[in-house]
């Protein structure tokens, strides 16, 4: 699980990550596709800020370490 610092935006400490995640796949969109398993979709886990309402999403570390060789990501 992502530790998560304060929020960007305000500067907020009120910051609540969701422990489970979220994955796509099925009828919803794969949101980090070629960073799963086989049929399993990658997670994701949102963060939200209590104070400001911003939203942002983080990768496990585990699909962080496939993105070196993952087809379709490059590094910027």
């Amino acid at each position: 699980m992502p530790k998560i610092a304060a929020c960007p935006n305000c500067g907020g400490n009120n910051v609540y990550l969701h422990k489970a995640g979220i994955a796509g796949g099925g009828y919803a969109a794969n949101y980090l596709p070629g960073l799963g398993g086989f049929l399993r979709c990658a997670r994701l886990y949102p963060a939200v800020c209590r104070d400001c309402g911003q939203v942002r999403f983080f990768a496990d570390e585990e699909t962080c370490s496939k993105l070196d060789v993952a087809s379709g990501w490059e590094k910027q």
